[in-house]
């Protein structure tokens, strides 16, 4: 498959973290801010980045210029857990996770045998993921292969990274949901061979959560995870006490919920576990000697109810963390709105979570997530030209606000307050503009 990229000169002011950092502390000194820079991007890359003085001498001929002078550009945003079939039932009332996924989630999921209806619900998934400038995703499909097959290919039209996978689900869950030990193997290996690698696409091993999966299907789980070592697995990990309690009478044998998906070989650097919120000393333990990535989803554990997630701990433990929205149990399809949840929890719990820090865990952080941070999540030279471009005032509250605003981070800190899709004027991907607040956009 050909990728069609032609070049693209971006004028503006960049705001991104030059590299990654073990602790949040250092994050301001890997800030970089450009009051004129420019970008020149080739073949879906970052060619060229400096200052409009510096760019004179880059500058190709008979390429048109995109200027913009009053927006901030940043890297494009990086969700690392949402659900594209759930896209249909946010804001569903009044549950926590366990009676949230019988009443809300396993009927509305049973619809995705239908491709047709897959195929819509993923052409309005990946558009609202652009409208919310959200670049690269992390992504649940349903149990049907044909929900994948839906993701990628609406993916591929705008040459987007995804990472997906087909859930994997024998027990506990509506006849209709359910696949086999076997079944879930064969489905899982063929979509592996058709996506991975397909363009930017990349396939993730999903078992739903560990009371959904057999010992047989999590041992059939950790087989293709040997089988392709650099596919991704992707699940959920101690989201609420009843689920943690729940597992420790399923697996009586397993020292904990982790250690169940560790014995079966599901732990690594491309393994993400959404949530986290309740991980025991030995959790956190295994976690970072296994490289393995939490994504932090604020607004799904506020709105199910599930608890404050303790972000300094990944500082103190040296544990790989990104940002989910978490969509449906979560609330928006905004990273913008998501870090402004995640302050207000580090808040709850006595801690701070600065606008810097938060730009990292939606760029650079979430690329390290997802053990991506080497093609992803700066405009560093020979990245991938994933980028936003913010309005920083499109309210007139916001405008009133930016208008007193001291420095960049306390623009930026606004923005992650105030924001959401209004503030997304343009987002790029692969180098192309795949979405313009004033153009529409098939």
């Amino acid at each position: 498959m050909t990728l069609a990229t032609p070049i693209t000169v971006i004028r503006g002011r960049f705001l991104d973290i030059q590299k990654t950092v073990s602790q949040a502390a250092e994050i301001a000194d890997q800030v970089r801010y450009l009051e004129d820079g420019v970008m020149i991007t080739e073949q879906g890359k970052i060619r060229w980045f400096g200052t409009w003085n510096d760019a004179q001498t880059h500058l190709p001929a008979n390429v048109k210029i995109e200027h913009y002078p009053e927006q901030l550009i940043i890297p494009g945003m990086i969700d690392t857990h949402i659900h594209f079939p759930q896209t249909e039932m946010v804001g569903a009332y009044g549950e926590q996770l366990l009676s949230w996924l019988n009443t809300y989630t396993f009927p509305t999921e049973i619809q995705f045998k239908d491709q047709a209806y897959a195929k819509e619900i993923a052409q309005f998934f990946v558009n609202e993921l652009l409208k919310n400038g959200t670049t690269t995703a992390l992504v649940f499909c349903t149990v049907h292969p044909e929900s994948v097959d839906a993701l990628f290919e609406a993916a591929e039209q705008h040459q987007m990274r995804l990472i997906a996978g087909k859930v994997m689900m024998d027990r506990h869950a509506p006849e209709a949901l359910c696949d086999t030990a076997d079944s879930s193997y064969e489905d899982s290996k063929a979509l592996i061979e058709k996506w991975h690698g397909q363009g930017r696409a990349l396939y993730a091993i999903t078992p739903r959560f560990a009371p959904t999966s057999t010992p047989e299907q999590l041992e059939k789980a950790g087989q293709l995870k040997a089988q392709f070592p650099d596919v991704y697995v992707h699940t959920h990990l101690s989201e609420n006490k009843d689920e943690i309690a729940w597992v420790k009478e399923l697996f009586p044998e397993q020292k904990g919920y982790l250690d169940v998906y560790h014995h079966y070989g599901l732990t690594g650097q491309r393994s993400v576990f959404a949530h986290c919120v309740h991980l025991e000393d030995a959790e956190w333990k295994c976690m970072h000697e296994t490289d393995s990535a939490i994504a932090f989803c604020p607004t799904s554990n506020l709105f199910l109810g599930s608890g404050l997630f303790p972000l300094n701990k990944t500082w103190q433990q040296q544990v790989k963390v990104g940002l989910g929205t978490d969509v449906g149990a979560g609330t928006s399809f905004s990273l913008l709105q998501t870090v402004n949840e995640a302050y207000k929890v580090q808040q709850l719990q006595g801690d701070k979570l600065s606008a810097f820090e938060s730009l990292y865990h939606a760029t650079l952080g979430g690329a390290k997530a997802l053990h991506l941070d080497d093609k992803l999540g700066n405009f560093n030279l020979g990245k991938e030209a994933d980028f936003v471009v913010l309005n920083l005032k499109p309210t007139a509250l916001q405008q009133l606000r930016q208008s007193r605003s001291k420095s960049v981070d306390d623009s930026l800190f606004a923005l992650f307050t105030m924001g959401d899709d209004r503030n997304i004027e343009a987002t790029y991907i692969y180098g192309q503009k795949a979405y313009s607040q004033s153009e529409t956009f098939k």
